[in-house]
């Protein structure tokens, strides 16, 4: 009839009002997994309530709302006074308060706290990944900062704090705080000078995530070398510190978060850590930022895969678009299946295990290699399962194609984390004995994963020649330990359809190259968000 308000009955309801946690089967049995039995219950009531909220559609039309009404800069306030304020979308500051609500911009302490803040954070990057980049670095600085005890106790239980307090405070007056991350945009211009009472004065121009933050750790050349510094936004006297916003770098992707380039003259910075120890007062902080790089792409192709599975209608009906959706099911369980190992890993690690720690050094930027530069082409096959439909904007997956690629730029690009994995095993040795032994849990169960582990050694054994494959070795290392973990913990169909597509001889190089007669369909089901 015309004009009717009737629903298609061919067109499946919108993906909203679920709990993204309880339908993710991969994601809540690696959560499982990774959890001692008292820890379960409790987390998963946990995660399932952070779930309802991302799958709501409140939280759905926040994230249209904040992706719309993008950042914009403001210099002064009404008065001619000198503010340099990022103005951003009020949805996007509710969607910030709800991921730090959450916990989400915490360390991550406590039993099992990294694999419990690296569900949400996988989950959360489905919502609104604009608001990720400062839950993201908040998360991350608490390492650095425990390079200077005195910067720590003041600021790490408000990093810590799940109180979003957006005012700009100094850091006595805040109830929580935020943090961004500065790079120089010209090395050679940019320096940090001592100052009589021993703080720093910056000097140069400087690229800026997360402007809006309370505070920045920074990167500066000093007298005695590359050094760490925090540069609080606000002085204790309540005054601003020299920011002078210059413009703000507009990016395909993250609309509705702000990157600027920023003025420092005089600017006051604490130093964190000794002079010339950045690279080491900053390890752990990069690690980490890197894992939520895994876990952001590992986020964003899971919302591409339920998305494509919940509206591309029965995939029995279409062999072949039942082939590709089986594809990218099998890539985004592999993808969250290695981020939640990892976040496991660094609980280990903090209760002292050295070899998960080794095993880390490794494994973070491979899988940062990986599956961050995998995001992109397993977002753009889901979309395409819908056809025309696909590229509406109302269709959600537009979004998820410009966010796409951001992962696999960040922190050197892919080159960057690939040179990464070939610099840690030429450091220390021990990197690759703790990743053999994880693989090594799973040989003998797959004769194409056997294959691929000793492909590798081969490999590995020149060392003095991978740098110029080192993109090559870093998508093998994780490839394998992907191999080796679906071998392990995936249903077998999952597990053998990985090992022929991804290990074998017959690996295809687009999604859909799966060979005939395997259960597609359950792979495809088991994909499906429902529950």
């Amino acid at each position: 009839m015309a004009g009717s308000t009737q629903r298609d009955p061919d067109r499946p309801p919108p993906l909203a009002g679920y709990d993204v946690f309880g339908a993710d089967r991969v994601l809540t049995e690696a959560v499982a997994r990774h959890l001692d039995a008292g820890l379960r219950d409790e987390a998963a009531a946990e995660l399932s309530g952070l779930g309802r909220s991302c799958g709501s559609a409140q939280a759905q039309g926040w994230a249209e709302q904040a992706e719309a009404d993008p950042p914009a800069a403001r210099t002064h306030d009404r008065y001619g006074h000198r503010v340099d304020e990022v103005v951003c979308s009020p949805a996007w500051h509710r969607l910030l308060g709800k991921g730090v609500a959450a916990g989400l911009a915490g360390a991550g302490d406590g039993p099992g706290g990294q694999v419990r803040r690296a569900a949400g954070f996988l989950m959360w990057a489905q919502v609104e990944p604009g608001t990720c980049g400062p839950l993201s670095a908040t998360h991350a600085a608490g390492p650095a900062l425990r390079a200077a005890p005195e910067l720590s106790a003041a600021w790490e239980p408000l990093l810590a704090s799940r109180v979003y307090d957006q005012e700009p405070r100094p850091p006595h007056r805040k109830a929580g705080a935020l943090f961004g991350r500065a790079a120089a945009r010209d090395a050679e211009a940019a320096r940090a000078r001592p100052a009589r009472d021993g703080t720093y004065e910056l000097t140069g121009t400087w690229r800026c995530s997360a402007p809006m933050s309370d505070g920045f750790l920074v990167r500066a050349p000093a007298p005695g070398g590359p050094t760490c510094f925090l540069v609080p936004r606000v002085l204790p006297d309540g005054t601003r510190n020299a920011f002078a916003i210059q413009r703000l770098v507009r990016t395909p992707g993250n609309r509705s978060d702000a990157l600027a380039e920023v003025g420092f003259a005089g600017t006051l910075a604490h130093r964190v850590g000794a002079e010339g120890d950045a690279a080491a007062v900053l390890a752990e902080t990069v690690a980490a930022g890197r894992l939520d790089h895994v876990l952001g792409a590992a986020g964003l192709m899971r919302q591409a895969v339920a998305r494509a599975v919940h509206h591309g209608g029965h995939p029995d009906d279409a062999p072949l678009t039942r082939n590709v959706l089986a594809d990218l099911a099998v890539e985004s369980e592999a993808a969250t299946t290695l981020a939640l190992r990892l976040a496991a890993a660094r609980d280990d690690g903090g209760d002292g295990d050295e070899r998960a720690t080794a095993l880390l050094r490794l494994a973070v930027p491979a899988a940062a290699y990986w599956v961050a530069g995998r995001c992109p082409a397993v977002v753009r096959a889901a979309a395409e399962c819908l056809g025309e439909e696909g590229w509406a904007e109302e269709s959600g997956f537009p979004r998820l194609v410009r966010e796409a690629p951001l992962h696999s730029l960040a922190r050197g690009g892919g080159s960057g984390q690939a040179l990464e994995v070939v610099g840690v095993l030429e450091r220390d040795p021990r990197v690759l004995d703790a990743y053999l032994t994880e693989v090594g849990a799973a040989r003998g169960a797959d004769r194409r994963l056997d294959a691929a582990i000793r492909d590798l050694l081969t490999d590995l054994a020149d060392l003095a020649a991978a740098r110029g494959r080192a993109r090559r070795l870093a998508e093998r290392l994780a490839l394998v330990l992907q191999g080796a973990l679906l071998v392990r913990h995936a249903p077998p169909e999952v597990a053998d359809l990985f090992c022929a597509s991804r290990l074998g001889p017959d690996a295809a190089l687009s999604f859909g190259g799966l060979a005939p007669g395997a259960d597609l369909g359950g792979v495809v089901e088991r994909a499906r968000p429902a529950g």
